[in-house]
């Protein structure tokens, strides 16, 4: 059973496309992601694929111009497909958190898994709050930084420092390859109470 799971957050073609800016910024990610997530396979880590599905009736689901993106019936809800690969696993969220009201948590035990990586889009929404949300659940997080994705640098070192002082290690790819392979991410977490 996989220890370690790398979980990606809302790299829908819907979400990613909302803008050239937007598309720009994620598609200078994307190889490096797409080569790490097949490192990590390769370690034995199990990819588990956040997909946001926005809900007609969600009053708080952002729309692009009166436009509901990443809705069930949307061919754009889905993930993109550098990153995915047979073996994969996807979990539908309908908010931030890949927690909130999914079955995440319960795959991710179902599967012995202790140690949670967190990448993609956007660092000081989904990506933070998944990250809170896996660490209230005993896991040990790590976030790579250049694994993450945010539309302003302000945001992206906001995101980050909070992670950092309080939920998750703040590492590299390679440092998060490097501590997969040795077997654990916990040496990596912050300490809340220094």
């Amino acid at each position: 059973m996989p220890r370690v799971a790398v979980l990606t957050n809302d790299l829908q073609y819907d979400l990613v496309n909302k803008d050239e800016r937007r598309r720009a910024v994620v598609y200078e990610v994307v190889p490096g992601l797409a080569g790490f997530l097949a490192a990590m396979r390769e370690l034995g880590a199990l990819v588990v694929h956040l997909q946001l599905i926005n809900r007609p009736e969600d009053p708080r689901a952002e729309r692009y111009d009166g436009w509901l993106p990443a809705t069930a019936d949307s061919p754009g809800r889905a993930v993109l497909a550098e990153l995915v690969a047979p073996g994969d696993a996807v979990v539908v969220k309908h908010q931030a958190s890949g927690f909130f009201e999914t079955e995440l948590d319960k795959l991710l035990h179902a599967e012995g898994v202790q140690d949670l990586v967190v990448v993609g889009m956007h660092t000081q929404i989904c990506v933070q709050t998944t990250a809170a949300d896996a660490f209230f659940r005993g896991y040990n997080v790590a976030v790579p930084r250049e694994g993450v994705i945010s539309m302003s640098e302000e945001d992206l070192r906001r995101a980050l420092d909070w992670i950092g002082s309080f939920c998750g290690g703040v590492i590299t790819m390679a440092e998060a390859l490097e501590r997969t392979e040795a077997g654990s991410l916990a040496e990596v977490m912050p300490n809340p109470a220094s």
